[in-house]
């Protein structure tokens, strides 16, 4: 099985797996509690692969902010 977005295609947008996990998870709690969604017609219907599409389609971002 396949996963879509694949790993590799998200490193490209933010190359750190750990900041992948938390803020795709961090945003799927956000959907969980508001049920708005930044992409239409998301593909997954599970909130973290939502997420992943967002991150994917350049939805959402992160920024480190540097000190």
């Amino acid at each position: 099985m396949m996963l879509e977005p694949s790993i590799d295609a998200l490193q490209e947008k933010i190359n750190s797996k750990y900041t992948l996990v938390t803020l795709s998870a961090r945003r799927a709690r956000q959907m969980q509690e508001t049920k708005s969604y930044l992409v239409e017609k998301p593909k997954s219907n599970k909130y973290v692969g939502i997420a992943l599409e967002e991150i994917q389609n350049e939805k959402l971002t992160f920024s480190r902010d540097e000190e």
